[in-house]
């Protein structure tokens, strides 16, 4: 079986509405056990004490600021360069679940910032690439938005998307290239977590359903754009009229 049949918005709409509910489970059990986790069964950190344990919220949205964009980029770049409809419409769908999940990361990190540094913001090398990718976020969806023609737009923000994935790298090795307040990388794939299990497990499960809400939403909001897209197209005319 082909997968490239699925990258017709015909054949992956039906799909994406029969993962939808599923994801939806998934985000919200996890979410339930990760909290539970975090907040009643991981223990107080013996260096912040309880504000520490934000890092179960502000961790998983900063990694999926991050991802999502590089997931952006990807599509945008598969719609720009062999000109699919559906990749364009999954670069669109991604943007404003990637900005909710950047400014869920600064305002979290805000709040865990100022008992830890005494201040609400600094200018760090961490901070201030993460803020620029939030502008990069916002940018993509204000010139989508700008321009009349869905393709002419697909194409312009595809732009944006590509080059600002350059920022990317530079949030995640930042703290290893320039002297900054924020801490190092909390999980490192070459050496053993320091933190204590319990506290792993819960911000990996939080991950998760952050990861699961997103493709949910994602899927969700892919829907409604081909929709309105395909609204003079005879299979999207025949389904409204089944309805």
């Amino acid at each position: 079986m082909s997968l490239f049949k699925f990258a017709s918005p015909q054949k992956f709409y039906p799909i994406a509405g029969r993962l939808i509910p599923w994801f939806w489970v998934i985000a919200a059990l996890l979410t339930l056990w990760g909290l539970w986790m975090g907040f009643f069964v991981a223990p107080t950190d013996a260096a912040q004490g309880e504000s520490y344990r934000i890092i179960f919220i502000h961790v998983p949205a900063a990694w999926m600021s991050m991802v999502i964009y590089l997931a952006m980029a990807g599509w945008a770049a598969l719609g720009l360069v062999l000109n699919t409809r559906l990749s364009s419409m999954m670069a669109t769908a991604l943007a404003p679940t990637g900005a909710l999940m950047t400014f869920i990361a600064l305002w979290t990190g805000s709040l865990w910032g100022y008992p830890a540094w005494g201040t609400w913001w600094v200018w760090d090398a961490r901070l201030t690439s993460e803020l620029i990718l939030l502008f990069l976020y916002i940018g993509f969806m204000a010139l989508h938005a700008s321009i009349d023609d869905p393709r002419r737009a697909d194409k312009a923000a595809a732009i944006i998307a590509i080059v600002g994935a350059v920022n990317v790298p530079i949030i995640y090795f930042s703290v290893k290239w320039w002297n900054t307040l924020h801490q190092g990388a909390t999980v490192n794939i070459t050496k053993a977590s320091t933190m204590a299990s319990s506290m792993l497990q819960a911000m990996l499960i939080m991950s998760l359903a952050f990861w699961a809400y997103s493709i949910a939403v994602t899927l969700m909001r892919v829907r409604s754009i081909i929709l309105e897209r395909e609204r003079n197209t005879s299979w999207v005319r025949d389904m409204v009229i089944e309805q």
